[in-house]
């Protein structure tokens, strides 16, 4: 059996980057710098998806397709400062795009199900309180 193990990036700006004071500087693919200290928690910083709809949002998916039978982990690669937080939230939709559920993420790993009845799904990096950070990478892989 193949390795299903997907690894997503912050790919550059878009309309889902909260830019408002924002110092987003991308030195490479795998390492942006976010500064904002006048930023509120519970921001939205960025998002990701599963599915998109490229002549309104102007974004390609950057999510992997995933289904709820299987099992996944989930992977967040970032260095945060010491006493400060970002969060990562996936809301699972179904097929008429109701929400069937949705999963918070404190820690840096993390293995989760979605909802039997997902049929795409949105990632978002929420601010726990952080002014800045490096972020990497995050990675989901099927268990």
């Amino acid at each position: 059996m193949a390795e299903r193990k997907w690894k997503i990036h912050w790919d550059g700006y878009c309309s889902e980057t909260y830019l408002y004071g924002s110092e987003v500087i991308f030195h490479n693919r795998d390492d942006v710098e976010f500064k904002n200290k006048l930023m509120p928690p519970g921001t939205v910083i960025n998002q990701w998806y599963s599915k998109t709809n490229f002549q309104r949002q102007h974004i390609e998916p950057a999510l992997p397709i995933i289904d709820g039978e299987s099992r996944y982990h989930i992977s967040i690669q970032m260095d945060v400062p010491e006493g400060q937080c970002c969060l990562v939230r996936l809301i699972f939709y179904d097929r008429y795009g109701n929400e069937a559920g949705d999963l918070c993420i404190r820690e840096k790993e993390k293995d989760f199900r979605c909802p039997l009845k997902t049929y795409h799904y949105t990632m978002q990096l929420i601010n726990g309180g952080v002014t800045e950070f490096h972020f990497h990478s995050i990675i989901i892989e099927e268990i």
